[in-house]
């Protein structure tokens, strides 16, 4: 792809954003009404040339080797195409198009050829190898880049032969197009299936919020129906715990379980084939017995026996406790005078009501306590008193969509700290689920670098001028995916490759997960659970049996979460691909073998497993949120010992050593630096009610 032959000659008329220098827009937001997506080809066929151009002079460079000619020129490379790719990739996720995923799908794998020229170049390995930090006096955080780019660059093979370079490259080229298709066979299976619900019958059970979020999705739809029921994870949850018509909820669950799994162009079962195959033959390549292996050894886990461990450990008391709880659903089933066997599109339906006969719990009465505008007022708030930050709204600023809103962040002493984009609403051109990203990350290599961050949730909008209601399990993804938020506005760093998120895939969640914790606590639900209409605080009462019931079906959701990590495991630890995966079998004997109960499905099965297999950013890696959970469950009793949950001198510690630290230092000195020791499993367990 060049400038010359990737120019759209029909393109309208004007200037390429991307061609000037620093935007001239508030804060330095990408123009985004500008940016039309013909823009984006030559842009990234110009920002890819510059950077080969950037990497010709470092890696020729005839001076001796040295950190600042070396690995400093490789950290200020490349700026024009992060540019392009934050921009570019951020779009994809969260309001794609036909146009943008044809764009996507071209680009990925330049994007992967161009990345292994660069870890693959042997002058620039050379160069990067010759650095003695000792001589040069290097400074601790200048040697720990330096020990990450060497470490990079290493895991990208580096030191191979070069017949196993070229073979290595081949490989990155067809993973990055296979992971951009697994994500856009995936999306479009969850944009293709729609749920009517016609006339009263098909809307029995249903409370006033989940009646107006389905109106609003058919609204949404074009308006053929009056209600209706999407893929969309806050659509189709609550639908399954309110919907009294067991039929409809089977159709429902079926076809969010069968997502990539439905045969024709969409079915992601033959990529997942190659795709664990492709891994597993570059771990060989790199020395290591499996893909699984190749990964951990980069970790805090360090190997895949210790996150087996981990998982088993969980796994052994959930089982139990999962099993105790189906004989609870079970016998309601047989009190209503039904003769069937639970099945797993029936047990969160039944789960619901146990809750409310155990707890007096309903979560249509919890919603009204939990508007959107108010959560997110908890999220802010609990920032302001842990690290002193202020959220200031911001209008008249670039939007990549209308729902977007802006805030400007400041510390305690009103210095910038960065910008906060919210985008809360589910759409049909987002991807499911929740994440973090930035548009701009902080560093200070060569000027101070204010981060622009960005949450996005897929929160079902209510229809007309009523607020959003959330559930409480909602208001959690949104303090959860807020902690990583937190943890790239924090980021206080000098090096690019250091900053906010880039640490060790089973330490990045432990600042969403911890964040979580202020959540639940009664000081901060007595301050912000207040109901939409009249501002009254949440009962006392009400709140009690909401915290009383934390741990409520814990087996069930320890189980979903830990099947799904332990096939992700057992697939990576497996050669399996080689010789033609069938993912079906595998998956299903994975878990026969650890007894997985019939009636409940993996929270992600292979086939929409979009963090193993839409990127390789979680593959061999969904253990992470158990074992950062480990960290945060540990992490938040410090609060606990201080007697205060906002105690300053703790929250101090954990800015400085967790959410502002980056990848200064390696996670376990991170954690001890903060805690004073690594943690033990006990508060884990304890957390979710798993404890003997």
């Amino acid at each position: 792809m060049t400038a010359d032959t990737a120019r759209d000659p029909n393109a309208a008329a004007g200037a390429n954003p991307f061609d000037a220098g620093e935007w001239p827009t508030p804060f330095g937001l990408p123009p985004f009404e500008a940016i039309r997506h013909e823009h984006y080809v030559p842009a990234f066929a110009d920002a890819l040339k510059a950077h080969e151009a950037e990497i010709a002079l470092i890696a020729g460079n005839p001076a001796a080797p040295s950190f600042d000619n070396t690995v400093a020129a490789l950290e200020r490379s490349g700026r024009a195409l992060d540019r392009v790719a934050s921009v570019f990739f951020n779009l994809t996720g969260s309001t794609t198009s036909p146009e943008l995923q044809a764009i996507e799908r071209a680009v990925a794998p330049e994007l992967a050829r161009h990345s292994s020229a660069i870890t693959l170049n042997s002058d620039l390995w050379a160069r990067l190898s010759a650095i003695d930090p000792q001589a040069e006096g290097l400074d601790a955080e200048q040697a720990r880049v330096l020990d990450r780019t060497r470490t990079r660059f290493r895991r990208a093979g580096a030191d191979l032969a070069p017949e196993a370079k070229a073979r290595i490259a081949e490989i990155a080229t067809r993973l990055a197009e296979l992971g951009t298709q697994f994500g856009q066979n995936l999306l479009a299976d969850e944009n293709g299936f729609v749920l009517p619900l016609d006339g009263e019958e098909d809307l029995a059970g249903l409370p006033p919020f989940l009646r107006d979020a389905t109106a609003a999705a058919a609204a949404e739809r074009g308006g053929t129906h009056g209600h209706v029921v999407t893929l969309s994870r806050s659509l189709i949850e609550p639908f399954l715990v309110f919907s009294t018509r067991r039929d409809l909820r089977e159709r429902a669950y079926r076809a969010w379980t069968r997502r990539g799994e439905n045969g024709g162009e969409t079915d992601n079962r033959r990529l997942i084939a190659e795709i664990v195959a492709l891994r597993a033959e570059r771990a060989r390549l790199l020395g290591f017995e499996s893909f699984a292996h190749f990964r951990l050894d980069d970790t805090m886990a360090a190997s895949p026996d210790a996150a087996m461990a981990l998982l088993r450990d969980v796994w052994t008391p959930a089982l139990r406790r999962a099993g105790e709880e189906r004989e609870r659903l079970q016998a309601l089933v047989r009190a209503e005078g039904h003769d069937f066997a639970l099945e797993a599109h029936d047990w969160r339906h039944y789960a619901e009501k146990l809750r409310r006969a155990e707890h007096d719990l309903d979560e249509a009465e919890i919603k009204p306590y939990l508007p959107l505008e108010g959560v997110i007022r908890a999220a802010f708030d609990t920032a302001t008193r842990l690290f002193g930050l202020t959220f200031e709204a911001v209008a008249d600023v670039p939007r990549y969509h209308p729902d977007v809103r802006t805030w400007l962040v400041r510390d305690a002493d009103g210095a910038e700290v960065g910008l906060f984009l919210g985008d809360y609403f589910a759409r049909s051109s987002k991807r499911s689920g929740a994440w973090m990203s930035a548009f701009r990350s902080q560093e200070r290599l060569d000027g101070d670098v204010k981060p622009i961050i960005v949450n996005v949730m897929n929160f079902a909008r209510a229809s007309g001028d009523e607020p959003t209601l959330l559930s409480f399990d909602d208001a959690r993804t949104l303090f959860h995916e807020f902690g990583h938020g937190l943890h790239g506005l924090l980021s206080d760093v000098t090096y690019p490759l250091l900053s906010g998120t880039a640490v060790a895939r089973d330490f990045v969640e432990l600042p969403s997960q911890l964040y979580e914790h202020w959540l639940e606590q009664p000081e901060v639900l007595r301050a912000h659970a207040r109901h939409y209409r009249t501002g009254a605080p949440m009962p006392e009462a009400l709140l009690e049996r909401l915290l009383a019931a934390r741990t409520f079906n814990q087996g069930f959701a320890t189980i979903e979460y830990t099947a799904s990590a332990i096939v992700d495991m057992t697939l990576h630890l497996s050669a399996a691909g080689e010789d033609g995966l069938d993912v079906p079998a595998f998956e299903a004997d994975a878990l026969k073998r650890i007894a997985m109960p019939a009636e409940i499905a993996m929270r992600h099965r292979s086939p929409h497993f979009a963090h193993i297999f839409s990127g390789d950013g979680y593959a061999a890696g969904y253990y992470s949120y158990l074992w950062s959970e480990v960290l945060d469950a540990d992490a938040f009793d410090a609060f606990r010992e201080a007697g205060d949950i906002f105690h300053p001198e703790t929250a101090g510690r954990l800015r400085r050593f967790v959410y502002g630290a980056g990848n200064l230092r390696d996670a376990r000195e991170a954690y001890t630096a903060f805690r004073g020791r690594l943690p033990s499993i006990e508060p884990l367990l304890k957390k979710r009610g798993l404890a003997a």
